[in-house]
C-alpha cells in the first residue's frame, strides 16, 4: 500500500493548519467588513457548466470524469463559474447587488511548482448585479485591505482594462483578426514572466508576422487609461488607497477568457513567486447560465502564495496555539480533582486541555505541553488538593506559583 499523498495534494498537520486558520480568519474579517456574505458550493458540477468557460488551457487542466450515475461531472476549477450558476439558479432569492465571499478548495491538474498545487484554497470576493466604476473600485480596495490585514504594508495593485485589448481588433494599422486576439492576450499576459522577446516569439509561433507582433506589443505598452479607469483611480483614492499602492499597467492581460473590462493583480514587494491576487469584471459569464446578462466583478486571493510570502516575511505570530493551559494529572488519585478543575475553567470560557493519561509521568506531561506551545500547566498533587490550591507553571519563564482556583482564572483570563 502506498501511504503517500498524491503529487500536488497535501496534508496539513496542526502547526501548518493553525497558520491557515489564522489567515482565513483575517481574510474573512476583511471581506465581512465590506458587507460581503459567505457562500459555499459543491466540489462537483456538471461538466458542461464548467467546460469552455476558462479557455483551452483551463479545459485541459480540469479534473473531469463519469460518476456512478453515468453523469459527466467536473471538479470545481474556480469559484466564479459556480457563483454564476448560483445566481442563475436562485435568481430572485438573492438580494441584489449580491455581495459574496467564498473560501473553498479548487482543483487543477497542472504541473506543480513553488506556490502552485493541484488542490488549493481560493478566497473569492464578488459583487453581482451592478456595472459601475464604484463597484469596480470597492472590489479592488477589498482585495488590498485583505492583503494588508495579513500584515503586508508594501504591495502594488496593477490595473488595466480588457477593452484596451479589444480596441486592438479595430485598429486598421494592425489588422488583427478576431481569432488572433485570444492568442495575443495570452501571450502578452506572460510578459512579466518571460520577457518581451519570448512574448513576440509566442505570437510568431501562433501565426503572426514578427513585425506585426512587435507593433502590437509596442502599441500595448503605449496605451493610456480608459475614462472608466480614470474614474476608478479617483474612487480608489477617495476610498483610502494611497496613489503609490496602485498603478495603470497596460500590458496586464489576465489569461481567462471571461473578463470584459477591469482587470487587476496584486504583487507584494520582495516576493518573487508572482502575484498574490487577481480578478476583474466579467459581465457576460452569468448570462451564459441565466436568461439575461447579469454584470459582475470580483477577485481571488492566492492563498498558498500569501502563506508563502507570510513565511518569508515572518508575519505569523510566534505562538498560534489557542489552548492557554494544560491541566495535568498528578496520579490516579488526583484525577477527579483535575477533571473538576477542567470543568471549572471551561465554565469560565478559558481554552484548556486535560491530559488524557492518568498514568503518565509529570515530566512527560510537561514535555507534551511544551511541544504544543501551551503556555501554562496546572499541577495539583495531594498537598495542593488538601490545601485547596493549584500550582500554575509558566513554561516559558519556568516560574510557578501556588494559587487559588479564582486567582488562576484571573491570570488566564
Amino acid at each position: 500500500m502506498n501511504v503517500h499523498n498524491l503529487k500536488g495534494f497535501r496534508d496539513f498537520l496542526p502547526v501548518e493548519s493553525r497558520k491557515r486558520q489564522y489567515m482565513i480568519n483575517k481574510i474573512r474579517t476583511a471581506f465581512s467588513s465590506f458587507g460581503f456574505e459567505p457562500l459555499e458550493t459543491p466540489a462537483l458540477e456538471y461538466e458542461e457548466l464548467l467546460m469552455g468557460k476558462y479557455g483551452a488551457e483551463g479545459d485541459k487542466l480540469m479534473y473531469r470524469f463519469t460518476d456512478n450515475g453515468d453523469r459527466r461531472v467536473a471538479m470545481r476549477y474556480d469559484q466564479t463559474v459556480p457563483l454564476s450558476r448560483v445566481v442563475a439558479q436562485y435568481g430572485e432569492k438573492l438580494v441584489m447587488p449580491f455581495k459574496r465571499y467564498q473560501i473553498q478548495q479548487v482543483w487543477r491538474a497542472e504541473n506543480t511548482q513553488k506556490g502552485r498545487f493541484r488542490e488549493f484554497l481560493q478566497c473569492d470576493c464578488d459583487i453581482v448585479g451592478v456595472d459601475t466604476p464604484l463597484s469596480d473600485a470597492e472590489t479592488i480596495v477589498a482585495a488590498g485591505k485583505a492583503v494588508e490585514a495579513l500584515g503586508f504594508p508594501n504591495f502594488k495593485i496593477l490595473i488595466n482594462d480588457r477593452n484596451i485589448f479589444n480596441e486592438l481588433a479595430t485598429n486598421e494599422q494592425l489588422k488583427i483578426e478576431d481569432s488572433q486576439l485570444p492568442i495575443i492576450i495570452r501571450a502578452i499576459d506572460k510578459l512579466k514572466k518571460i520577457g518581451q522577446e519570448k512574448v513576440i516569439e509566442e505570437m510568431i509561433s501562433n501565426g503572426l508576422e514578427k513585425s506585426k507582433a512587435e507593433l502590437i506589443l509596442k502599441s500595448m505598452q503605449n496605451q493610456q487609461p480608459t475614462m472608466r479607469l480614470k474614474t476608478i483611480f479617483h474612487l480608489l483614492k477617495r476610498m483610502g488607497l494611497k496613489s503609490e499602492q496602485f498603478i495603470f499597467f497596460p500590458t496586464l492581460a489576465r489569461g481567462l477568457d471571461y473578463y470584459t473590462g477591469l482587470i487587476f493583480e496584486i504583487e507584494i514587494e520582495g516576493y518573487t513567486a508572482g502575484s498574490v491576487a487577481g480578478g476583474g469584471r466579467y459581465n457576460n459569464l452569468i448570462g451564459m447560465f441565466a436568461t439575461r446578462q447579469i454584470p459582475a466583478v470580483g477577485f481571488a486571493l492566492g492563498f498558498d502564495r500569501l502563506l508563502d510570502a507570510m513565511e518569508e516575511n515572518n508575519l505569523f505570530p510566534t505562538n498560534l496555539q489557542n489552548t492557554k493551559v494544560l491541566i495535568s494529572i498528578f496520579n490516579m488519585d488526583s484525577e477527579d480533582n483535575a477533571v473538576a478543575t477542567f470543568a471549572k475553567l471551561r465554565e469560565e470560557n478559558i481554552l484548556c486541555e486535560l491530559y488524557s493519561d492518568s498514568n503518565a509521568k509529570m515530566e512527560k506531561q510537561l514535555k507534551y505541553a511544551d511541544q504544543k506551545n501551551i503556555p501554562f500547566v496546572i499541577i495539583q498533587g495531594p498537598d495542593e488538593i488538601e490545601r485547596n490550591v493549584l500550582i500554575l507553571k509558566n513554561l516559558q519563564s519556568r516560574e510557578q506559583k501556588t494559587l487559588s482556583i479564582d486567582e488562576v482564572i484571573e491570570i488566564l483570563k
